[in-house]
Order: C-alpha cells, then structure tokens, then sequence
C-alpha cells in the first residue's frame, strides 16, 4: 500500500515549483535570492460575471416597463453602489451595483455585470534561491534546512524569528500566554480551543502561529487572521508530535518561513515550515511503501499524532474491535507499547 509521506527533517534541500494559475508576468530572474512574502509573478484574474435581475428586486412582471427604468447600457462602468435601476421618486426601491465592473448585457429585465479583473501577485513562499525560470507561469526556487510539513493552513505566507511558546507538546494556547514582546515573531505553540487567543495574536500582530491541533470551530476565524496560521497533526484536541515539537523547539530564534497553503494532494501543495541552514541536504522522498523500521505516526484515536517505528505490515486483514476488517500494522511507540493500527490511519515521517 502506498504511503503519505510527511516530511519533518531537520535538513533538507528543499526545491518548489511556484507557478501561477494561469499564464502571467515573471518578475524575478535565475540566481535571485528571494525571501518568503517577496511576489515572483503576477496575473490578472479573470473578472467574474454578475447576473443582476432588476425585473424581481423591483417586483414588476412587464419586462419593456422595467427595461425603461434601466438608466444604463452595455459598455457602462459601474462602481459599487452606482444606480442601476429605480422605481418612483419619493422612497423610491433602487437596484444598486454589487460590485465594480462593467456591463455587458442587458436582457428580460436583467443586468449581466462583469467584474472587473484583479491583480494576483504569487509570493515565494520560503527564502531561497529562484534555480530555474518557467516562462509566464513563475519559478523554481531552493534551499536548504529544516522542513517541517502540516495539514491544514489559511493561505498566508510570512517569516519572522520563531520563538517556542509551549513547554510540551499538549499545552494549551491562552490569551494571557501573549504578550506585546511577541509582536512580530511567530510562534510556536500547542492546542488552541479559544478564540480570544487567535483574536489577541492577531492584535499583536504575530508574523506566524504553529498549532499542533486546533478546534476545528476556529477555522472561519484561523481564515480572517492577518498571519498564516499552520496546524501540524489535525483537529480536536491533540498534543503536536513529538518530532516536530523537538525540531522546533531546538530551532528557537531562528528565522522561519511559513507558507500556510491548504493541503492539495492532487498537485501535491501542504502547509510548509521553511527554517533555512547554511548546510546540505539531499531531495526526501515524496512518495513510499509501507515496510518495517520506517518512523510512522498515527492519525486518529486513541494514539493520535504518536510516533513509532513500523515492525512488520500484517498479511490480510485485521478485525478491528468495531466489526470491520483492515489492512493493518503492528507499531512499536516510543514508550516501547507494541499496538496494531490501520494502515489508513498512518503516514510515513521522513
């Protein structure tokens, strides 16, 4: 069976291709040296389209009496809140633009509003060297360190010194453990279950926060902090893994980089911890197979994000004490405990 491989490296050559969603402008060159917020290329995206029915928000069934009201014609620019249609003058009912664009039709009462296209700028996402050039889609960038990876982030990538707030691995993140000293640092801490905490970080503001576990209630706020938030072993209440927890803690006021993008199997994207090294290392595995003496972590209960060695795959399957039968292995844990878990609620550490 083929493995997840997580990669918690204490050094790494790290090599990623940040590439646009669509063709763009490159705006950095090969041997540059580019830090973690640095934009390395840029493209306009494409404006969506807004389909605005007058005809019902003013609540006339007679299309040509409502397409009298329209005071506006396809090619017209709109802002946000310019009038497109009103009906009488004293309290009068108003259809207003929901957003800024363009109008491209007008038809049966409706209005079909472009949106007019923003600018996207693709930042580096780690410090590094850009190796290689991808003509309109960004670039190849490198370097080498520490490569901690998670699995779930908010989309926003920062750096700043990282500093260990957590004393153990299961801690709890409270709003009197932050204080103004903090500001501008990130770190690195263990549960979070309230959202003060993400609120007062955020009024600080720290450059970064790393959770080993977090309430999964936080998500809509993780999303609207203006750090990248990264959570390391998943939701609930769930100490960080140790190997993390000792990279990290051993790395304190180092300069880290922290590229919270979500976790996408299909193109192989994960929540990233980047702490470059004036030192080597090799490309790691992206892919494996189950096999014995590899360092494996357990996913879910009652052994969540606890690290073991991997003795032996069992041959078919095992009942679980639910009723259902799974391929499975037996792992020996770090307190030497030997315990059979499925082999879908394991992923590979290298």
């Amino acid at each position: 069976m083929l493995a997840t491989v997580t990669h918690i490296l204490p050094l790494s050559r790290i090599r990623r291709a940040r590439l646009l969603p669509s063709t763009g402008k490159v705006l950095v060159r090969t041997n540059q040296k580019v830090s973690t917020a640095d934009p390395i290329a840029e493209t306009n995206q494409g404006g969506k389209h807004i389909l605005v029915n007058v005809r019902r928000a003013l609540g006339i069934s007679n299309v040509k009496d409502v397409e009298r009201l329209i005071d506006r014609k396809p090619g017209d620019k709109l802002q946000k809140g310019d009038v497109i249609a009103q009906l009488g003058s004293f309290l009068p009912r108003v259809v207003r633009a929901p957003a800024d664009g363009e109008i491209v039709a007008i038809s049966n009462g409706q209005v079909l509003l472009e949106v007019q296209a923003t600018l996207f700028q693709l930042k580096a996402g780690f410090s590094g060297i850009v190796t290689e050039i991808v003509p309109e889609r960004g670039a190849i960038i490198e370097t080498h360190g520490v490569l901690i990876q998670g699995v779930w982030g908010n989309k926003i990538v920062d750096q700043g010194m990282l500093l260990s707030l957590a004393k153990s691995a299961d801690e709890v993140l409270t709003r009197e453990r932050l204080d103004v000293t903090m500001r501008g640092a990130v770190i690195m801490a263990g549960h979070c279950a309230r959202a003060d905490a993400l609120t007062m970080a955020n009024e600080l503001p720290l450059r970064g926060l790393i959770l080993g576990s977090m309430k999964a209630e936080l998500v809509p706020l993780a999303n609207t902090l203006s750090f990248p938030l990264i959570v390391l072993d998943g939701f609930g209440q769930i100490p960080m893994n140790n190997a993390a927890f000792r990279l990290l803690s051993t790395n304190e006021k180092r300069d880290a980089c922290l590229n919270a993008t979500p976790w996408n199997p299909q193109f192989g994207d994960r929540p990233e911890i980047v702490i470059s090294l004036p030192a080597e290392g090799e490309l790691p595995r992206e892919a494996d197979d189950f096999k014995p003496n590899q360092t494996v972590r357990v996913q879910g209960a009652p052994y969540a994000s606890q690290i073991g060695t991997l003795i032996q795959v069992k041959a078919g399957t095992t009942t679980l004490s639910n009723g259902l039968r799974v391929s499975a292995a037996d792992i020996r844990l770090e307190n030497d405990e030997i315990v059979s878990v499925p082999l879908a609620n394991l992923d590979v550490l290298e």
